[in-house]
Formats: structure tokens, C-alpha cells, sequence
């Protein structure tokens, strides 16, 4: 077992989330090789250095380099940009559907699981018992039958809600680096 060093530049909008993204993506490109891949997933979480790196007055090149081999299987954070958050008191737009006409409902049995699972939809209430019976045999699973309302031919959607981003909004840059297992 080795080890190797490792260096990721992630814009995100906090630390903890750049840490996960970067984590997910070193294992998507290099897989994670029972916690040995050598990159940032194979860390104990990370460390924020963003104060001590500041305080220190090193460039970021020469701070990597004179602390890089300090900890052990943990990254080191440093913030480089801060992220702005939105500060919009509404953050969200409604956009709202409009149904012309009327609304036609019919009634369907719904098969499901104890869990709540929906495993079948069905127009009457004996096929729907038959399916549920069946599946129940085959799998020894307890099911349960229901019935609902559904809305026919038209889109149950009655409103979208979209984000409202902040004109001065943006997400912070960090970087990781440090040594992992290899």
C-alpha cells in the first residue's frame, strides 16, 4: 500500500459539496479500487484549510507543497473564491396550468405492495385482486389493493416551479489536494 498525491480544483456552492462532487467524479474517472485509487475518493474526509493557507502568506503551489504530506488520508480544502449565496427573499417562480374544458376522472384499482410500492393498475377491482393474488403466491409478499381517482386524457400538471436565481449569485472555487491510499 502507497500513497499518492492528488490535486482537484471544483467549483460548488459550499466546501462539503465541492468535496462530494470531486469524490464522485475521481470515482466515475478512476474507480474506487476498494478505497486504494490514490485520488480524493480514497480520503477520510476533508479538512479546511482556507484560515491557516490565508494566514500563512505562501503562494497556493508553495502552501500545497510544504503541506501536502501532513495528514494523513484526509484532503485539505482551501477556498478560493467564496461562493455568493442567493439572498432574494423569493427564490422561486410558480408557473401556474390552466385546464380548458372539464376534467374527466374514472376510478382504477391500484395493486401495491406493503411498502407502498404500486406494482399494477387495473380498470376493475377483480383483475386487480387476481394480479395482486398472483404476485403474492410467487413472492409470499403481502399486497393490498386500492382504489383512487385518476384524470384522464390531459396532463395532471397543475403548476411548475422553477429556481429564481440571484443576479449576484455564484458558486465558490475550492481546491483539494493532499495524499491518498494507492
Amino acid at each position: 500500500m502507497g500513497r499518492q498525491s492528488f490535486y482537484n480544483k471544483v467549483q460548488s456552492t459550499s466546501m462539503s459539496q465541492a468535496y462530494r462532487n470531486a469524490c464522485e467524479d475521481a470515482a466515475e474517472e478512476h474507480g474506487h479500487e476498494q478505497g486504494y485509487s490514490g485520488q480524493i475518493n480514497a480520503t477520510n474526509g476533508y479538512s479546511d484549510r482556507t484560515s491557516h493557507f490565508k494566514a500563512s502568506g505562501l503562494s497556493l503551489s508553495d502552501y500545497i507543497d510544504k503541506y501536502e504530506n501532513d495528514y494523513d488520508n484526509q484532503a485539505c480544502g482551501i477556498c478560493i473564491k467564496e461562493a455568493k449565496s442567493n439572498t432574494n427573499k423569493i427564490q422561486s417562480v410558480v408557473k401556474h396550468e390552466v385546464f380548458k374544458g372539464t376534467r374527466k376522472w374514472e376510478l382504477v384499482y391500484v395493486v401495491t405492495l406493503f411498502s407502498g410500492y404500486p406494482i399494477a393498475v387495473k380498470d376493475n377491482k377483480a383483475d386487480a385482486v387476481a394480479v395482486a393474488r398472483k404476485h403474492t403466491e410467487s413472492t409470499r409478499q403481502r399486497t393490498s389493493v386500492h382504489i383512487e381517482r385518476k384524470l384522464v386524457g390531459s396532463n395532471s400538471r397543475v403548476a411548475t416551479i422553477e429556481y429564481k436565481g440571484s443576479t449576484n449569485e455564484q458558486q465558490g472555487t475550492y481546491v483539494f489536494f493532499g495524499l491518498a491510499r494507492c
